[in-house]
């Protein structure tokens, strides 16, 4: 009896040590299966580069010194010029007289046109003497009212007549004045368009005048090129007449139409603080500044134009991230598409690694090794950055 309980319990127990080992094995299988990982995925990619003066992005532009604002100068009546008080390259100021027709049949009408006011109103002296009578007398019924009535027409015809006459002479006034051709503004004579002697018409141009103050550079830009331009970006001018010199300036307008002939698009930029040497039509050239007004976090960088992929609607680029080697599909602004590069303004730094091809077959937070291409410039970023992920993958 007490032999046969004891085997019970030595059986009992054998049982129980075995489903226990079965356990450990299957629990440690398990185990085994849940840390196998997927092996990392070979991706192309290499770092994204930052933009130097020397690269095609900041190539520079011919450029020519221009006056802000410029305008013609004209006589807004017609007339044969006895008078020129300027010559080319003249410095005028706001008001001075710069040139004269010859008036004499503009006084002649308008002592004509004085003449008509003083009898006009004589006229309306008399009308309104008599409307006085005839209203007097309309009062006593000495008169019908029809004669009243005429008299009244007749006093308002003489008061708008007198307003007539009055509006001729004024007109005839401002056309003497006008005679007499007066700069609109401080500047500089640009050209000469008529001689002393020549009968002119209403608005010919005689002069040129360029306006006194800021400073323009202009520069014409290719369609491929305007997209890497934007209003404030900063740019370095320097003159072929003094390049001692390195100016400051920054884009003003952008045409948004391309001229007609060159099919090029005109940029405007404003010298920020022009030296007295400066003079309007000197020639040089410009380095614009890619993202003249970003930060150093915001600095434009160069990546291969296949590593361009999209969030939506906006583009984005795969980043590979240092610490774990995952991939994060990152927003970027696009400045510029080239052939085989693209200019980034925002969203990436300098030396950060991208995916260079492939951007359709990789997902987000996927663990990548990263592998140079062929065609890839040496970097000690990129070597660093493969080393590491190589690394990683023979540890796991």
């Amino acid at each position: 009896m007490i032999e046969a309980k004891q085997r019970g319990r030595t059986g009992r127990t054998w049982i129980v040590a075995v489903t226990a080992a079965l356990s450990a094995l299957a629990l440690g299988a398990c185990a085994k299966k849940q840390a196998a990982a997927p092996a990392p995925a070979v991706v192309l990619a290499e770092p994204a580069r930052a933009v130097s003066a020397g690269t095609d992005e900041a190539r520079p532009y011919p450029v020519e010194v221009a006056a802000r604002y410029s305008n013609q100068m004209s006589f807004r009546v017609p007339g044969k010029l006895i008078e020129r008080n300027v010559r080319l390259g003249d410095t005028v100021r706001k008001g001075q007289v710069v040139a004269r027709l010859d008036a004499t049949d503009a006084l002649k009408h308008e002592a004509a046109a004085r003449a008509a006011l003083e009898a006009a109103e004589h006229r309306l002296l008399f009308a309104r003497q008599q409307l006085d009578r005839d209203t007097a007398q309309s009062a006593k019924n000495l008169i019908s009212t029809r004669d009243l009535e005429q008299t009244q027409d007749a006093f308002a015809a003489a008061k708008s007549a007198r307003e007539q006459a009055a509006d001729e002479l004024v007109i005839a006034h401002d056309n003497t004045q006008y005679t007499t051709l007066v700069a609109d503004h401080d500047g500089v004579i640009t050209s000469e368009n008529a001689d002393t002697g020549q009968v002119v018409a209403a608005g010919q141009a005689v002069f040129g005048l360029a306006w006194a103050g800021d400073l323009d550079v202009t520069l014409d830009a290719a369609a491929s090129e305007i997209g890497a331009i934007a209003v404030g970006q900063s740019a370095a001018v320097t003159l072929t007449a003094l390049p001692a010199e390195r100016l400051q300036a920054k884009v003003r307008e952008i045409s948004p139409a391309a001229d007609p002939q060159s099919r090029s698009y005109r940029v405007k930029l404003t010298l920020l603080h022009p030296s007295p040497p400066v003079r309007l039509g000197m020639t040089g050239e410009v380095v614009l500044r890619p993202g003249g007004q970003g930060s150093a976090e915001t600095d434009p960088t160069t990546v291969p134009a296949a590593a361009i992929s999209h969030r939506g609607k906006d583009p984005a680029v795969w980043v590979v991230r240092p610490q774990d080697s995952t991939l994060e599909l990152r927003s970027v602004t696009v400045a510029r598409y080239g052939e085989r590069d693209a200019v980034v303004t925002a969203g990436l730094k300098d030396g950060e690694t991208v995916v260079a091809a492939g951007a359709h077959t990789v997902y987000e937070g996927e663990r990548v090794c990263v592998t140079k291409p062929l065609f890839a410039e040496d970097s000690d970023s990129t070597d660093g950055a493969n080393g590491q992920l190589a690394a990683n993958r023979v540890a796991k």
